[in-house]
Order: structure tokens, then sequence, then C-alpha cells
């Protein structure tokens, strides 16, 4: 019996691609399945939030089935790499990332990352690893100040030219991998948002980088390091963008 070769399912409309891909996955579809949507009529972000995905943005999702779960890791690769291949689409070094999930352009959120883990029993079956990316799309008028959308630095950009190149970059991340190497943590810190700035949330102190298990690193007032594995991150003081984490 030959392989099953992973496709590229292409809607114009869908509740979720998350949803329609798990679905693909419970049917046996192969690491590297993905499915992209014109529209999503019900998108979800991280925590629950509503994510508005209207047309014009990249609405994505591709299947990892890795043989053991390290969502934390796999969502800051996905987004690491997502930001490299925007790089080579004519944004070298403007997108940068925020701790954990978001992808950030001139200091508003353009896009995120969720993955969602399935599992048999107790052992991983799958995991979803959703890319949502306002490319010519328009943040609504509540976000306006928070969000942007790829096309306002990069006009020719479409999502339907990022679909081949973000399923590409999606399909070749690690899903499986340990620790962040030293060369990635590298990486990530040469577009690390968050790096230096003073956060009130979830904990005071100042942002220092990543851990080599993926925790955000803050170094607090009396000195000590912590090491933050979860929690919505709000900065200390005004800023145009202080809480990304709320936009979609």
């Amino acid at each position: 019996m030959s392989a099953l070769v992973p496709s590229v399912v292409v809607l114009a409309r869908a509740t979720s691609t998350l949803d329609v891909l798990h679905e693909l996955a419970h049917g046996g579809a192969p690491a590297g399945s993905a499915v992209v949507a014109e529209e999503q009529v019900g998108g979800r972000g991280s925590r629950g939030r509503r994510w508005v995905s209207p047309p014009g943005g990249l609405w994505l999702s591709v299947l990892a089935r890795p043989a053991a779960a390290g969502i934390e890791l796999l969502g800051l690769r996905a987004g690491l790499a997502v930001a490299e291949a925007l790089d080579r689409m004519g944004l070298a070094g403007r997108v940068r990332l925020k701790w954990p999930n978001d992808l950030v352009l001139d200091e508003r959120k353009t896009g995120g990352i969720l993955c969602e883990a399935r599992w048999q029993g107790t052992s991983l079956a799958w995991v979803a690893v959703g890319l949502g990316l306002n490319v010519t799309n328009p943040p609504p008028p509540e976000l306006e100040h928070t969000a942007t959308c790829l096309a306002a630095a990069q006009p020719s950009l479409t999502a339907g030219a990022l679909v081949a190149p973000m399923v590409e970059a999606l399909r070749a991340v690690d899903a499986g991998g340990g620790r962040l190497t030293d060369d990635e943590r590298a990486r990530y810190a040469r577009r690390d948002w968050l790096r230096g700035r003073v956060l009130r949330a979830p904990i005071a102190g100042t942002a220092q980088g990543l851990a080599a298990d993926g925790g955000l690193l803050v170094r607090c007032a009396d000195g000590s390091t912590v090491a933050l594995r979860a929690g919505t991150v709000v900065l200390a003081g005004p800023s145009p963008a202080a809480d990304l984490s709320s936009c979609s």
C-alpha cells in the first residue's frame, strides 16, 4: 500500500480550519495535511477568544503527528518559521514575535499561532497547528490601534500568494523536537518583541528572552529570574500595543 500524500484542502468558508483539520486527522489524514479557508465564521484564538477571520486574511491549519506532545515549543517554532518565511516575502526583519503565540508588525499584532492536540487514551494522536494572518483585510475598528495587516507594509501581498510558502514553512517545523536549541533561541531573540520591556502581569519584571524549555524569562525587582509558562502578558505603562494578546 502506498503512503498517503498530504493534501491542501481549500474552502471558501469554514467554521474553523482547525475543526476541519481535526475531522480529517480523525479519518487518517497524514502529517502535513492542510486546510485553508477564505473566511472563518467561528475562528478562535488563544484562551477561547474569538478570532475575526474575514476574506482577505490567511486562515490555515497544518497537521502534525509527533510521537510526543510539546505544544508550547511547537507553537514557538511555528511562529518563528512563519516570521522567517515572511522575511522572504518582502518583509525582511519586520515581523517580530511576542511570546507565546503572536506575530507583530510595526508594533501591532498581525497574526497568531494556535496549536491544538488530540489524544487517544494516554497517547498523543495528532496536533493541529493553526495560523491566522491579517493580509489585506483591515482590522475591525475597535482594534485599529492594536492590530494591522501585512499589506500595510507590503501592498503586493495577498492571502493566496502566502498559502504555499506558509504550508511549506509549517510542514518543515520539527513537531516532535525537544528543548529549544541555542540557534533557535538566538533566531528568536533577533525578533523578540518583549525582550527588555517591563511587564505588569502575569508577574512584574523585565522580559529577558526565552528559556530552553520555551518559558518566558522575567527578571524581578529583587534580581531573581522567573520562567513563565502561561499567562496573558501586560506591559507596565502606556503602549499603543500594550496587550496584543487580546487582538485578532
